[in-house]
């Protein structure tokens, strides 16, 4: 076992705070890695807050990891030590089922998420993710980061980059199609600029006008005020594929009515409520709604590498761990742009007064 240092949260009303815990020893397959930066993601808030009724506490959030690799396993092929890398959402899967073996692993029944689930390999314990200062994790679920990328920008794509590549990979966004991207937060900011690179006419939704220069900054040529029904209309029936990035309450119905015949409207955001949906919306033209979580392994390897040929990264607030619970707070409030990272070489400095909050 290795001593390791993270921020944790002790119950769902506790602020994060260090906590000493232990990480094993790397097996002949694993890959140990210090982590360099971690991007925060909603779904850490939701967990530590217990928002979703699972969080088994003490719980270690971040599933952006960006680090460099410090010791490898005696049967470890692809890294070694001083390699650029990076874990996403996942560390294990069954490796067996229909799903594992098409790549697809985000899928599988038995999937390991990188913090607050089993840990298999220290019985009675839950995993642990990014918000620390190392970790230790199968060399297949370790993915190799160009020294091309910003390793602190390059961190959001561990998740807000494949949350939006996989989808529109999986619909065929190509050039000469018009994709809507509703909500322009941490995973529409990402979704933007890689429909604009596969060459789409990106038009941006939102209900805040103000973003309208930011988005095209991004890559959307127009921008809709989703809350005014004339500039709704004017779009109707014209969308080849739309992407949902927005976890509020929100009517689907509107957007349906955007898509062309066989135009598909993907959800990626997750609301916490059902959402009606009207089926002749459906119906008449043929149109379909659906859903995507995250990507496979394969498919997120792809996405680092279209990202390093592409120079495509996050729009990144790099902050220290000591300001994790003052960004959660401006996270619900949409007060960044668009996705913060934690240097996680700020854990060196526990014991020092932290640094003045905004």
């Amino acid at each position: 076992m290795t001593n390791a240092l993270g921020y944790a949260a002790t119950a769902a009303t506790s602020p994060l705070a260090p906590l000493k815990f232990e990480r094993r020893d790397p097996t002949p397959r694993d890959v140990q890695i210090q982590i360099l930066f971690c991007g925060v993601c909603h779904s850490d808030l939701h967990t530590v807050r217990n928002e979703w009724q699972n969080a088994v506490y003490p719980v270690i959030p971040g599933h952006e990891i960006i680090g460099k690799v410090t010791k490898v396993g005696s049967q470890v092929t692809k890294f070694k030590a001083g390699d650029t890398v990076g874990v996403g959402c996942l560390v294990d899967s069954c490796r067996d089922c229909p799903d594992c073996r098409d790549g697809l692993e985000n899928y599988c029944n038995n999937m390991v998420l990188t913090y607050n689930s089993p840990d298999k390999h220290m019985p009675g314990k839950m995993t642990y993710g990014g918000y620390s200062n190392q970790i230790v994790v199968d060399e297949h679920f370790v993915l190799r980061v160009s020294s091309k990328l910003d390793p602190a920008a390059a961190a959001p794509l561990l998740c807000a980059g494949i949350t939006t590549y996989s989808p529109l990979r999986q619909w065929n966004v190509r050039a000469g199609q018009k994709v809507g991207v509703v909500g322009l937060g941490g995973l529409g900011h990402m979704a933007v600029k890689f429909a604009h690179a596969f060459g789409a006419r990106v038009v941006v939704f939102t209900t805040s006008p103000g973003k309208s220069q930011d988005a095209q900054r991004l890559g959307a040529y127009e921008v809709v005020v989703s809350r005014n029904a004339a500039e709704m209309q004017k779009h109707a029936g014209s969308f080849d594929f739309i992407l949902d990035t927005v976890s509020a309450v929100h009517d689907l119905n509107a957007y349906v009515e955007l898509l062309k015949r066989d135009g598909t409207l993907t959800l990626v955001g997750a609301p916490a409520t059902p959402l009606p949906v009207k089926a002749f919306g459906l119906l008449f033209r043929r149109r379909r709604l659906a859903g995507s979580l995250i990507g496979g392994l394969r498919e997120t390897q792809e996405m680092l590498d279209f990202c390093a040929e592409h120079g495509i990264t996050a729009d990144v607030e790099v902050i220290p761990a000591q300001q994790i619970d003052a960004a959660y707070e401006r996270l619900v409030k949409g007060d960044v742009k668009y996705r913060f990272v934690v240097d996680m070489a700020s854990l060196a400095r526990e014991g020092a007064p932290p640094p003045p909050a905004r």
